[in-house]
């Protein structure tokens, strides 16, 4: 699957009620993503995606480029089965607490194929077990979602930060 092209805004294709309704589903879905991220449940992060999902941390310079190097990369849910067993099986960092917030969404398209494209800010907050929290990293997620007979999964999702200076212990799935 060739990635999309992230331009930090994209005009929506959708009437305004039709992008009220899927902006609901897409809350929905964040809402139980972050859930399960913030309660610590790596091994669950794979089951959000399709079979041949793409995900991609990105810096913002990168993205706005168009050029695809990204912090984090995995194509397929086995890329990320394999990096959410690792990170749950191998606790070679520090304990910490994360928090995610996710804000203004919009639904920019809907596909021939029934796929939505949408863009939402997120921003990650961090706890060490002994010490303060910490904003971890803020950006958008460029997202294609497709609708299963479960409700929605990501077909793509592209996180792209906006500072070029980040953490050095990114470890868990944003």
């Amino acid at each position: 699957m060739k990635p999309m092209n992230y331009a930090v805004y994209r005009e929506s294709k959708l009437g305004a009620a039709r992008a009220i309704e899927l902006r609901l589903e897409i809350e929905n879905f964040h809402a139980e993503y972050c859930a399960v991220l913030d309660a610590g449940l790596v091994e669950q992060w794979p089951r959000f995606f399709t079979e041949d999902a793409l995900y991609r941390i990105t810096a913002r310079e990168n993205a706005e480029l168009n050029l695809p190097v990204g912090l984090v990369y995995a194509e397929g849910i086995g890329m990320m089965r394999d990096r959410a067993a690792a990170i749950a099986n191998t606790q070679m960092f520090a304990p910490r607490y994360n928090l995610h917030l996710v804000t203004n969404t919009r639904v920019t398209d809907e596909t021939a194929d029934r796929d939505i494209v949408a863009q939402s800010n997120f921003l990650l907050l961090q706890t060490l077990v002994e010490g303060p929290t910490t904003m971890h990293m803020a950006g958008t997620y460029h997202d294609r979602f497709q609708r299963t007979g479960n409700g929605l999964l990501l077909r793509e999702r592209q996180v792209i930060y906006d500072t070029t200076i980040i953490a050095n212990d990114l470890v868990y799935p944003v």
